[in-house]
């Protein structure tokens, strides 16, 4: 299946995204410290099934432009860059598939523009609510999330020693790589960890609203980062209806570490399998 790389004109910015197959539309929003690479092995299976499969490197990532502004990366910011470029590509309603940050931003976009979205996936992050309410052993496993939000040394720490940290994040070499290629230039290693200090605010809970629309919520249980309560406990947040799926022996980057299991879920899902 051929995978076009475009870019498309967001917010004032050049945003790079990959688009493949034909039919009804579905959007993969990559994490930290991703690129729409990360989707490489979804992507196939997804356009395969009938859908048209769109991968955009979010602001500061990848291909696309780098604001300077820390500001720039407030979660409002990264969810109207997603409604802009379906307006750019003339899409008026899509499904989602979020991961680690985009996950957040899924969520962000499943309660704020439920007009624009038909249903959304999940991967490894939960509603903000539960989260919020997943208890100390949830805030413990953020430790990680003070640091990155400490500027300069955050950066220090994870060039240092040829990003040993960065690399032990995962085993997979291939993607020890994918990594670290686009945090190299200067500017994108700070737009990445801009998201963790750019959000997290006090206020952070009035923006916080049920869902509508139906969810798809699968964590897996090697995840160091996201308990299993916090994406459980999503389903009190879902009106719509919520689907809670668990992959064993799979670690935070599901994509990769639970790639069959995963893909027969999301295809299931959005193709009106059992959602």
């Amino acid at each position: 299946m051929l995978v076009e790389s475009r870019f498309a004109r967001v917010n004032g910015l050049n945003m790079h995204f990959t688009s493949s197959g034909a039919g009804r539309p579905v959007l993969l929003l990559h994490g930290f410290p991703d690129t729409h690479a990360i989707w490489r092995h979804q992507i196939p299976a997804l356009a395969a099934a009938g859908l048209q499969v769109i991968a955009p490197d979010l602001r500061g990532y990848g291909q696309t432009d780098v604001p300077s502004a820390t500001a720039a990366y407030s979660i409002n910011f990264l969810a109207d860059d997603v409604l802009r470029l379906m307006d750019a590509l003339g899409i008026e309603k899509a499904s989602l598939v979020g991961h680690d940050w985009g996950g957040l931003i899924g969520w962000h976009l499943a309660m704020h523009a439920p007009d624009r979205f038909e249903r959304y996936v999940a991967l490894s992050t939960g509603h903000p609510a539960a989260i919020a309410g997943a208890g100390i052993a949830q805030y413990l496993r953020f430790w990680y999330v003070l640091v990155f939000r400490t500027p300069v040394l955050a950066e220090q720490l994870l060039r240092a020693n040829d990003w040993f940290l960065l690399r032990q994040m995962i085993g997979d070499r291939e993607q020890q790589e994918i990594w670290r290629v686009p945090l190299e230039p200067p500017g994108r290693l700070t737009a990445a960890l801009d998201y963790y200090r750019a959000n997290f605010k006090t206020t952070a809970p009035r923006r916080w609203k049920p869902v509508g629309i139906p969810v798809m919520g699968v964590w897996s249980d090697g995840d160091p980062a996201l308990g299993e309560k916090q994406m459980a406990d999503s389903a009190r947040h879902c009106r719509a209806g919520f689907r809670f799926e668990q992959l064993n022996g799979a670690d935070h980057w599901m994509q990769l570490s639970a790639t069959a299991r995963l893909n027969a879920l999301l295809v299931d899902f959005l193709t009106d399998g059992n959602g």
